[in-house]
């Protein structure tokens, strides 16, 4: 289930938002506001909520037509065809330093291609429910990762607990007193790896691509490019080419990568630039609920009482371990940042959200 002058990485989240165009003097001194989006916030808000949702079942009704590595590289094609078609009409550069496009590579890796395939595979296996409870776990991945990766993120109490409420809420889920009994334990491992892959990435560009001086939204153009020419280059080794087109799935993984790959990256960014990363980040909470009515009501797939109640769990440790500590007065009264300056985000948190 993923855009400013001095972009802190490729988080859309956690840099500023791009310069309002130069527009005429008006008769009035105010300074000219900003277009307003035609849709409010709240419709793209849900909008992005049952794109993002939705893509655990396309992703399933996708490889009963097509292999894996094929589902992951057919969502990638369309979802970068969207991205460069905005790019190309925001006239948006691409990187221009080689270092720039190594690290890309490398988190092409780690946020787009090794995830959307692990959740290929997974989904051969287990039901598209339980990959969307597998990616809510991400949260509590990136705070582990966190804190043993970036230092400087000291725990609090509150977020320990959440971690130990997650975590709880994943065994929940996985029915462990039962022994696990009945569960796919490869299909779950790769769901689970899937969204621990997600925190990885994100350290990984926080440390490595920091003020390129490129815009957010060249940078995950670009990425996706890269993934996209990952995914050409393996698909080709471990399966043939498909004989046939089946049309449900066909529509399915077009949908996913337009939809779940493309446009929904671009109404992530304007919700970020709206109302703010942390608003913005609600969405997790939403997905493996829309995601499990999803796979129930129009794939037919079994729901027992622990999966939504180890789902509920799992949640509210995301949102413990997402938690801060409330702003000093002091804090609160200081200036906004200088106009192009990357903007700060606590470390090991990165406000952009993990693509199902």
């Amino acid at each position: 289930m993923s855009a400013p002058c001095e972009p802190r990485a490729t988080a859309p989240a956690s840099a500023p938002p791009p310069p309002v165009p130069p527009v005429p003097p008006v008769a009035t001194a105010s300074a000219p506001a900003a277009r307003r989006p035609a849709l409010d916030w709240r419709i793209r808000f849900a909008g992005l909520s049952l794109i993002w949702g939705f893509s655990f079942l396309l992703i399933k009704v996708g490889t009963e037509g097509y292999a894996p590595f094929q589902v992951t590289f057919g969502r990638l094609l369309a979802g970068t065809a969207v991205l460069v078609a905005a790019m190309v009409m925001r006239r948006e550069r691409l990187p221009r330093s080689a270092r720039t496009w190594g690290h890309l590579t490398v988190a092409a890796l780690l946020l787009n291609a090794l995830p959307f395939s692990l959740f290929s595979y997974a989904e051969l296996t287990i039901p598209s429910t339980l990959a969307g409870i597998c990616n809510a776990t991400s949260p509590l991945w990136g705070m582990v990762l966190s804190v043993v990766a970036l230092s400087e993120d000291r725990p609090t109490r509150r977020r320990v607990a959440g971690l130990g409420v997650g975590f709880l809420g994943v065994l929940t889920v996985l029915g462990a007193w039962q022994g696990f009994s009945g569960l796919d334990l490869p299909g779950t491992g790769m769901a689970l790896l899937a969204s621990f892959c997600y925190p990885v990435g994100w350290i990984y560009v926080r440390r490595t691509l920091a003020g390129t001086g490129s815009s957010t939204l060249a940078l995950t153009g670009s990425q996706l490019c890269l993934a996209t020419a990952q995914l050409a280059v393996v698909t080709p080794l471990f399966t043939s080419a498909p004989t046939s087109f089946p049309v449900l799935p066909t529509l399915s993984v077009l949908a996913l990568g337009a939809l779940g790959t493309g446009l929904a990256v671009l109404l992530q960014y304007g919700l970020v630039q709206e109302v703010g990363p942390t608003t913005a980040q609600m969405v997790t909470y939403f997905i493996p609920v829309i995601a499990t009515a999803a796979g129930v009501a129009l794939l037919g797939e079994q729901l027992s009482w622990n999966t939504p109640v180890g789902a509920l769990v799992v949640l509210v440790g995301a949102a413990l371990t997402q938690s801060r500590p409330r702003r000093s007065a002091a804090a609160t009264q200081a200036p906004p940042p200088a106009p192009g300056s990357p903007s700060i985000e606590p470390a090991g948190r990165d406000p952009r959200l993990p693509q199902p």
